[in-house]
Formats: C-alpha cells, sequence, structure tokens
C-alpha cells in the first residue's frame, strides 16, 4: 500500500464507527467482570456456583458466535452492532432486578449473546477494510481498547463501590456505557459508505455479495480451524480463566471487593499499556512472536499462584501473578481477531470469522467451567495447575500449525 493510499484510507471514520463504541462497551463491561462472582455470592452462590455464573458470559459469547456471522452477513456491521448493544441493555435491566443465581446466569448468558455479535461485526468490518500490511496494528489497537476498558472499568467499578453504592450499581455504570456505545453508532455515518464509493485502485476490496453457510465453512475449514483454532483456543481459554481465576481468588484468600477491583484494574493498566507493542511485533515480525510469549507468561502466572495460595505472602503473589497475567496477555492483544482475519476470506469474512469464533470461544466458554471442575473436587490451586498445562499445550500447537505468513 503506497503512501498516497495511506492518506486516503479514512482512519478517523473508522476509530469514530469502531474504536469509540468499542472504548464505551469495553469500560462498562470491564466495571461488571470482576463483581460477577460476588454478586453471586451476595446471592447464596458457592465458589463453585458462582464460577458457573461467571461462565455464562462466555457460554453467551459462544452461542452468539453462529447467528452472529449470519447476522452481519446480512443485515452489515452498524445495525448489528446497535441491535446487540440494545440487547445487551435487556441483559442489564434483568440482571438488576435478579433475585436468585439462575436469573443472574440468564441475566449474563444474553449479555454474552450481545457481546458475540458487538464483537464479531466489528471484527467482521476491519477484516474487510483494513489492508494487510496494517492489519495486526489496527486489530491490536482494539484489543487495545478493550484492554482499556478492562483497566478503566474496574477502577471506576472500585470507586463506585467506595462510595458506598450497592454491588448492583456496576450494572448500572455498564448500562449507560453501552447506551453511548449506541448513541455514537446512530450519530455518526456509517463508515462503509467510505469504501463503497472507493474505486478499486485504492486497494479496498469490494464485498463479495454471495452468501455462504457458516457450517459449510466450518465443513471446508475443519483441518485449520481443528489445529490453528484449538491452539488459539487455549489462549482464549487462558483469557477467560484470567477473569474468573482472579475475583475467585482473591475471595479465597480474604480480599475485599474494593481491593480486589483495584488489583484487577492496575493489572488491566499493564495490559493495556501493551497493545501497540503486540501489533508491532505481529506486523514486524509475524504472529508467532506475539501468541506464543503470550501464552509462556500466562502458564507462568498461573504456576505462581498454584504454589502459592497458602502461603503467608499469598496477596503479595496473587498481585504480582495478576501483573504478569496482564504482561502475557497484553503481548498478545489483538491476535486472536488477527488471526482469524488472516484466515479469512475478506470478500465475506463473516462467515469463517463466525466458525473462527465458535472455535476460540469454545475455550473461553470451557475455562470458567473446567475451574469450577476442579474446585469442586480438587482444590483452586489445582485449577491454577491445570491452566499452566493447557498454556504450554497450546503454545505447542501454534508453533506446529500457524502459518508463517498471513493470507491477503
Amino acid at each position: 500500500m503506497s503512501g498516497d493510499e495511506t492518506e486516503r484510507f479514512p482512519w478517523k471514520r473508522v476509530a469514530g464507527a469502531v474504536y469509540v463504541p468499542t472504548a464505551a462497551f469495553a469500560i462498562g463491561e470491564g466495571a461488571v467482570i470482576p463483581y460477577i462472582p460476588l454478586i453471586a455470592g451476595d446471592l447464596g452462590a458457592s465458589l463453585a456456583v458462582a464460577a458457573v455464573v461467571a461462565a455464562m458470559l462466555t457460554i453467551g459469547q459462544l452461542a452468539g458466535d453462529v447467528p452472529g456471522g449470519s447476522v452481519v452477513a446480512r443485515f452489515g456491521e452498524r445495525p448489528t452492532m446497535i441491535a446487540a448493544g440494545a440487547l445487551v441493555l435487556a441483559a442489564l435491566a434483568l440482571a438488576l432486578l435478579s433475585t436468585n443465581v439462575w436469573m443472574l446466569g440468564a441475566a449474563i448468558f444474553v449479555m454474552g449473546l450481545g457481546h458475540a455479535v458487538f464483537a464479531l461485526a466489528r471484527h467482521a468490518f476491519m477484516t474487510t477494510y483494513v489492508p494487510l500490511r496494517f492489519r495486526a496494528r489496527a486489530l491490536s489497537t482494539l484489543g487495545g481498547i478493550f484492554r482499556m476498558g478492562m483497566f478503566v472499568g474496574p477502577l471506576i467499578g472500585s470507586a463506585v463501590l467506595g462510595l458506598g453504592l450497592p454491588l448492583a450499581s456496576v450494572w448500572v455504570v455498564f448500562g449507560v456505557s453501552t447506551v453511548v456505545a449506541i448513541a455514537v453508532l446512530v450519530v455518526l455515518p456509517d463508515p462503509t459508505t467510505a469504501f463503497e464509493r472507493r474505486p478499486a485502485t485504492t486497494g479496498v476490496i469490494e464485498l463479495q455479495q454471495e452468501r455462504t453457510g457458516i457450517w459449510q465453512v466450518v465443513r471446508r475449514n475443519a483441518r485449520v480451524l481443528a489445529t490453528v483454532g484449538v491452539g488459539a483456543a487455549m489462549l482464549s481459554l487462558a483469557r477467560s480463566a484470567r477473569n474468573v481465576l482472579l475475583p475467585l481468588w482473591a475471595i479465597s484468600i480474604g480480599l475485599d471487593g474494593v481491593t480486589t477491583g483495584l488489583v484487577i484494574g492496575i493489572a488491566g493498566g499493564v495490559d493495556f499499556a501493551l497493545f501497540f507493542v503486540s501489533g508491532w511485533v505481529m506486523d514486524r515480525f509475524g504472529r508467532l512472536w506475539s501468541v506464543v510469549p503470550s501464552l509462556a507468561l500466562m502458564a507462568a502466572a498461573f504456576l505462581m499462584l498454584a504454589v502459592s495460595h497458602d502461603l503467608d505472602a499469598a496477596t503479595a503473589w496473587f498481585i504480582a501473578a495478576a501483573m504478569v497475567l496482564a504482561l502475557g496477555n497484553g503481548l498478545g492483544s489483538g491476535i486472536l481477531m488477527t488471526l482469524g482475519a488472516d484466515l479469512a476470506d475478506r470478500r465475506n469474512p463473516a462467515p469463517f470469522l463466525g466458525a473462527w469464533r465458535l472455535t476460540v470461544d469454545l475455550g473461553g466458554a470451557a475455562a470458567p467451567l473446567l475451574i469450577s471442575a476442579l474446585v469442586s473436587v480438587a482444590s483452586i490451586a489445582w485449577a491454577a495447575g491445570g491452566l499452566t498445562a493447557l498454556c504450554v499445550v497450546g503454545a505447542g500447537m501454534l508453533l506446529k500449525w500457524l502459518p508463517r505468513k498471513p493470507r491477503d
């Protein structure tokens, strides 16, 4: 892509239509995620049941991946993101009114559905329109914005609770941020119109009009999904496990909600700070140089937790492990989206991206259930040890099967 093409590429419109709504949505989600186990506990859930309730977010995402691909292909990216935001608002209302664990779990499941469709729509847009030369940096920036939300959101949640407001107030924080995201999408012009008017010489590919069934795409790409996809799912598993395990760990060693939110929020800042480094490494040296170190660092952090639960310095080990997890996750900022974009057909990416996200989200959905099972039959320390092993397996699979050059 020439310098002239770069200048004519409408980055500002992309930022307004994709990055700003993502930032608002992520801040709200970040304000909620650390407190889901605590809210479930207030409704009478045990540690194991609280893990299952937290798992409903990723299970909802999993359930939304396949229909999400079809919805995006049929209705377009921006209308789908707006509708997904409205679905999240409905879920938040149900969560706020929940009087038992099962109502809360249902609300979080629907929230996961909305998250999946919102994320798939923005991923399809970026895959279609961002040139390969800038793909990793654009998607790592998208991932970095989500991490910013994971940094700012818990701090906001912690501040709200520090004012003496009830735990349920975090749902209101998420609701306000979702309304902001929807408002931005409604007010700003649809960025796809800038591309549809562009001549073919600009290097932007026209959208393919034919629609391919997502299950046909799954069959066609079965081998890559079973190898690269499963390896990527191990990273998704580790990320999801981090979101569930850290709050549960804090409860198990006696930390309060304010301290938990503060530690997780600071870790989110470390995570967020590395997003551009991740994109630069991927574009400069290749995808492996991001994903393998990410998994290795997360394996080391889970191992730190596994051996430290009963030590006198358990709180210090918890803080250190949270920071190493953040470092590992930050070095992999945008990698799952980038790998999906590398493997997708840019003319009509939504069906493959739905299959890709289904595969990696299976890992994310399995993590809380795995943690719940291990906590029930063994201990939370054994759960951390199992996650260490799975991170090592995922790194090995990607070293073996990940293509060294992305598909344009």
